[in-house]
């Protein structure tokens, strides 16, 4: 079963009246391949525009070069299984555990190892400077860890008070 989406003008499988018909699946090497209502395959990548503020709005679905191929204003636009192969291609593309609880750090000046609980279990990361640590809104900070892992704390008041008081050393 496929859906007609709404995308921007492309120069491929624009449809009499915009709409564009897809079908999103892994081709025999692994790689995510959209089949355009022409049925020609083109290897893709799936991202979000917003991953953390509105990770279920702005999906676009691009060539390998860059090239925009069909956008997804809202995900609950799509059918069952566009939305179940768009979300599995999306979690594959992201790895962005939350961090629930900060247990403690090995010192209050950069570099240190933070021992923290995730969204994806404890773990620890290493911080090599305080402009690691990002703040996207008054409720959302971004972490990049040493190794290039970004971990997000979704919604910092919501931490327990032993978090805030170890993160209010960084700032």
């Amino acid at each position: 079963m496929k859906e007609e989406m709404q995308t921007p003008s492309t120069s491929e499988g624009e449809l009499g009246g915009s709409h564009l018909t897809f079908d999103l699946h892994k081709n025999k090497m692994g790689k995510w391949t959209l089949r355009l209502q022409s049925g020609s395959d083109t290897e893709v990548i799936v991202v979000r525009a917003f991953p953390i503020e509105a990770p279920e709005t702005g999906i676009s679905i691009l060539s390998t070069d860059g090239k925009e191929l069909v956008w997804i204003e809202k995900l609950e636009s799509l059918n069952d299984a566009q939305s179940v192969s768009v979300l599995q291609a999306l979690r594959e593309r992201e790895f962005m555990p939350e961090i629930l609880k900060l247990d403690r750090v090995s010192a209050f000046t950069t570099p240190c190892v933070w021992y923290v609980h995730t969204s994806r279990g404890p773990t620890e990361l290493e911080l090599k400077g305080e402009e690691d640590i990002r703040r996207l809104s008054s409720k959302t900070l971004l972490i990049s860890d040493t190794y290039g892992v970004q971990f997000v704390i979704k919604d910092l008041p919501k931490l327990d008070r032993h978090s805030k008081k170890l993160l209010d050393r960084f700032f």
